[in-house]
């Protein structure tokens, strides 16, 4: 139980990724799909962030005098989740796009309404 309560970030994460998932599985609106992909990408970059800090250490920034390099926190996982943030909004921009090109082709944004009318042969 101590491991949950000193871990509570990644326990939190895992947590808000399992919202995050059960949203895009069991919603079949295109704009809580985008939501839960959205959070679930939120949880991804919570848990690798606090992976990525280590109790004791500094911040890789040099001010004043330089210490050794095993007294900073390894810049790498924070880059590459700045990284990930600007893709993940680029996706949710194409995202929303393609639901409003769907919306203005279908006139909705069910999938089981979309589906029926594709079955049906709507046109």
């Amino acid at each position: 139980m101590s491991r949950l309560i000193t871990n509570y970030y990644e326990v939190f994460s895992i947590i808000l990724f399992g919202i995050g998932f059960s949203t895009l599985l069991f919603h079949s609106n295109l704009i809580k799909k985008i939501i839960g992909m959205n959070i679930m990408d939120t949880a991804v970059f919570l848990f690798f962030a606090a992976k990525g800090y280590i109790e004791g250490k500094d911040a890789p920034i040099i001010r004043g005098e330089f210490k050794e390099a095993a007294s900073y926190i390894n810049p790498i996982p924070t880059s590459l989740m700045l990284t990930g943030i600007v893709v993940a909004v680029s996706v949710t921009a194409f995202a929303l796009a393609l639901t409003i090109m769907i919306y203005k082709e279908y006139g909705t944004i069910e999938l089981d309404e979309i589906s029926e009318k594709e079955e049906t042969g709507w046109k």
